[in-house]
């Protein structure tokens, strides 16, 4: 009797234990495909997914057209089976940015280079896979070249994005140009709505890799690369008809401690702020100096809220998501457990949780943003790794372990 009332005891500790690990989920994570350079190389944009439940994106290389790889874009079920839609070049390549389902159902999206005049496009793709060419950057003087944000679509049904080179100004970037923000109808329509690089010491910011973010207040809101105060990027806002505003420039703490080269996308959070992250941070290397995480108000009022420091994570080269829990998750480049990038969770007060190292089997050097699917999972791409070296699309699952403490005393 007294080895079964022991037993009894041990088992409501271990029950009680199992209750408290319940409250803290693990995360799983799942390779759902390799890509092996035929289907694709270099998934660096991330996923959207699409009103038929499935997964789009573009690779940057890869696919069975061009010398070198065009890139391809492609179709993945949440279970993993890919499809993939080849680029010949005429409809862009090198597919940097990432794409977006309009509201008429087909997918919008850009290519970096190729195109009629080797300086990218703007592109129209059906659901089953069907390529039109909109714009072809370098059919108008000073239209800018090479986008490598994605489009977001506004009311008025237009798309609007950046380039990261052309443009009237062309003392940036060994003078490829210092970028525009542009909008162009889903016909195929451009307009340049700014040029970078307008003001003097190019203070309102040079060569945007990111793309845009359309506000509650009906306003665009972005970052450029370079450029600004310090020359180590800005954040801005500009007004649908093109009226640009410098909220912020990188950079202007001691040491870079408030970080610079911001290289992704702002998100809106519902607090009303705005949350990014910074590729650098410390400009004289020493300790924190691998990027943050910060918010900024839309008056331009900006606050550090994390910064990395290799173990942790370093470099994050994407934006953040905002989940249905009301934190950020998001990605790290590089750092980590394994020197391979991180999957992380920060809450808007900035503490931060690593909920995955790539190990490069596993992928590696994720540079883009989440997505939260209707399943409440997360999705997205690693630039690197994986089976075959050429990069992977995963997704992440929060498990609750689930214990039970049903012995059967006889």
């Amino acid at each position: 009797m007294k080895r079964l009332s022991v037993l009894r005891k041990l088992c409501v500790v271990f029950a009680f234990f199992a209750a408290t690990a319940i409250a803290s989920p693990a995360q799983v994570l799942t390779t759902l495909h390799s890509f092996n350079g035929t289907d694709g190389s270099y998934p660096i944009p991330g996923l959207v997914q699409g009103s038929d439940g499935n997964f789009y994106g573009t690779t940057f290389e890869g696919g069975t057209n061009c010398n070198a790889g065009c890139g391809t874009i492609f179709k993945i079920t949440p279970g993993g089976a890919l499809t993939v839609y080849s680029s010949d070049g005429a409809n862009g390549c090198g597919f940097y940015p990432g794409l977006v389902q309009a509201t008429d159902g087909n997918f919008y999206g850009a290519g970096t280079w190729c195109g009629a005049y080797g300086g990218g496009t703007v592109f129209k793709m059906t659901p089953e896979g069907t390529l039109t060419t909109l714009y072809s950057f370098g059919s108008q003087p000073n239209d800018g070249g090479n986008p490598t944000g994605t489009l977001v679509q506004a009311p008025d049904g237009n798309f609007y994005g950046t380039t990261y080179n052309g443009g009237t100004n062309r003392g940036c970037n060994f003078g490829e140009g210092c970028g525009v923000v542009f909008r162009v109808t889903p016909s195929g329509t451009l307009t340049t709505l700014y040029n970078f690089c307008s003001q003097t010491h190019c203070a309102d910011g040079s060569n945007p890799r990111a793309g845009l973010v359309r506000a509650t207040d009906g306003n665009f809101y972005g970052t450029t690369y370079a450029g600004g105060a310090n020359g180590a990027g800005t954040v801005f806002k500009i007004t649908p008809s093109g009226t640009l505003t410098t909220l912020y420039s990188f950079c202007s703490k001691g040491g870079c401690a408030d970080g610079r080269y911001p290289e992704a996308a702002l998100v809106q959070a519902t607090d009303g702020n705005f949350y990014g992250t910074t590729y650098d941070a410390t400009a004289d290397g020493v300790a924190n100096g691998d990027g943050t995480v910060f918010k900024i108000t839309p008056s331009g009022t900006l606050t550090t809220l994390y910064s990395f420091s290799g173990p942790d994570g370093a470099n994050p080269w994407a934006g953040l998501v905002q989940a249905t829990d009301g934190n950020l998750y998001g990605t790290t480049s590089g750092g980590g457990a394994n020197g391979r990038g991180t999957v992380f969770k920060i809450t808007p007060g900035g503490t931060l949780t690593t909920l995955h190292n790539f190990d490069g089997s596993d992928g590696g050097g994720p540079s883009a943003s989440l997505v939260q699917a209707s399943d409440g999972n997360f999705y997205g791409t690693t630039a690197g790794g994986g089976a075959n070296g050429d990069g992977t699309v995963f997704r992440l699952v929060s498990v609750r372990p689930c214990f039970s403490c049903s012995l059967q005393w006889k």
